[in-house]
C-alpha cells in the first residue's frame, strides 16, 4: 500500500474553515492535522478510527476530534465498488483554538467554551439526543462566511459547552503526540491492512511484514504507540464490524456474525464481544431493538 503524507494541510483561509464533502467515499487515509475538527455525517457508513479507538459510523453522527489526533473515517467496502459521486456526505469544521481563536476564546464571556475545548483532545462523540439541534447549528456555520460564520461557530461551541451532557469519550489512552510523519505512514499501512483483511487468519509475521519490521519489534512498536496489543486492536475492529452487521440486520444467526468477522468459533466470538462491548451479542441485539 502506498504511504501518504501523514499531516494533511488545510488550504482554505479563515479562522473557521469548513469543508462539505459529497464524495464516493470518505477520505481514505489515517491522518492528522494541527486543527481540531467537528464532523457531521449526513450520509454514508463505515468505521471511525481515532487514535487506537474504533467504532461504527452512521448518518447523524457528530464528532469532535482533537488537534493532531490521528484519525480516519473508513467507508464500508461497498462504497469502493460503487463509485457514485454522492455515496457519502459530511460537513467538517476545522479550527485552531490555541492560535487563531485564542484571543476570542480567552474572553471571560467564553469561559465555559474554553474549559470545554480543554477536554476535547482525545475526541468526543455527541449523544444521540442532541443530534438534530447540532445538525442545524453546523449547517448554519457551513452556510455562512466571514464574521457571520465565526458567530455561528461560537453559537455551536456554546451549545456543546452548555447544553450537551454525557459526551462519549473517544480517548483510550492514546498519546496524540506519539507519531512523527514517517511513523504515521507506517501506522496508516497497519490500520488500512487490518481494516481490509480483518476476516482473515492473522499471524504476527504477516502483519510485521506490512510494517517492515521484525515480529518482536512490531509487538513493542504497536504497544508503545497504542497502549494495547495488536490482537486487542484486531479484535476491536472485528467486533466493530460485527456490531454493524447486527445493526443492519445482515446476519442469519449470532454464530454466523462471528464467522463472518474473522472468529473461528462462536465461543471465542461471544467472549471477545462481551469484553469489548460489555455485553453479549444477544444482549446487544435486545438493547439495539429497544
Amino acid at each position: 500500500m502506498k504511504a501518504i503524507q501523514f499531516t494533511v494541510p488545510i488550504s482554505e483561509k479563515g479562522t473557521v474553515v469548513v469543508h462539505e464533502d459529497v464524495l464516493p467515499h470518505f477520505y481514505n487515509h489515517f491522518h492528522r492535522h494541527a486543527e481540531a475538527q467537528v464532523s457531521l455525517i449526513l450520509k454514508g457508513e463505515g468505521t471511525l478510527i481515532a487514535g487506537n479507538y474504533t467504532q461504527p459510523v452512521k448518518p447523524g453522527d457528530v464528532y469532535i476530534l482533537g488537534a493532531n489526533q490521528p484519525h480516519v473515517f473508513k467507508s464500508a467496502p461497498q462504497y469502493f465498488h460503487n463509485e457514485s459521486e454522492n455515496n457519502v456526505h459530511a460537513i467538517h469544521i476545522f479550527f485552531d483554538f490555541e492560535k487563531t481563536l485564542s484571543g476570542l476564546i480567552n474572553l471571560p464571556e467564553l469561559d465555559a467554551i474554553r474549559k470545554f475545548l480543554g477536554h476535547t483532545s482525545g475526541g468526543l462523540q455527541l449523544p444521540d439526543m442532541y443530534r438534530h439541534s447540532a445538525e442545524q447549528l453546523i449547517k448554519k456555520v457551513n452556510e455562512n462566511t466571514g464574521l457571520a460564520r465565526l458567530m455561528e461557530f461560537v453559537k455551536l461551541l456554546q451549545f456543546f459547552a452548555m447544553e450537551v451532557k454525557d459526551w462519549k469519550l473517544l480517548n483510550t489512552g492514546f498519546s496524540k503526540h506519539s507519531f512523527s510523519d514517517s511513523e504515521g505512514m507506517r501506522m496508516n499501512d497497519i490500520y488500512q491492512y487490518t481494516i481490509e483483511h480483518y476476516t482473515e487468519n492473522f499471524s504476527l509475521d504477516k502483519i510485521a511484514r506490512v510494517a517492515h519490521i521484525t515480529p518482536h519489534a512490531f509487538c513493542k512498536y504497536f504497544k508503545k504507540h497504542t497502549r494495547k496489543t495488536y490482537m486487542s486492536f484486531l479484535n476491536e475492529v472485528r467486533i466493530n464490524e460485527a456490531c454493524k452487521k447486527i445493526i443492519n440486520g445482515n446476519f442469519d444467526s449470532i454464530a454466523s456474525v462471528g464467522y463472518a468477522t474473522g472468529f473461528n468459533n462462536a465461543i471465542t466470538f461471544n467472549r471477545v464481544f462481551r469484553r469489548v462491548t460489555g455485553m453479549s451479542p444477544s444482549e446487544y441485539i435486545k438493547n439495539y431493538k429497544r
